[in-house]
């Protein structure tokens, strides 16, 4: 009885051990590339988001200028160039 004991004991530390640090390392790598993946996925929705910002606050940088002309200017035309102005803006 205590040979078998010995001999599930050798068993379990020759065999045993290794296959369960094999699985659990082959986890880990699967669970590490799922994580890569999704830094890669959230990395470029950020990259997006930060393009639009961009495209949105130049467009805004553009209004504030066109405000700050007609608001500087002191020519008899204002009305007029207010008209133009809607006009011309981009419809969204």
């Amino acid at each position: 009885m205590e040979r078998t004991s010995l001999v599930l004991g050798f068993f379990m530390i020759v065999v045993g051990i290794p296959v369960i640090l094999g699985i659990g390392s082959d986890m880990f790598r699967r669970w590490l590339k799922h994580k890569e993946k999704m830094a890669d996925a959230l990395s470029a929705q950020t990259a997006e988001k930060a393009a639009q910002y961009a495209a949105h606050t130049e467009r805004l940088e553009q209004r504030v200028r066109v405000l700050e002309r007609i608001a500087t200017d002191k020519g008899v035309e204002l009305s007029d160039e207010i008209e133009r102005l809607r006009d011309d803006r981009p419809v969204n």
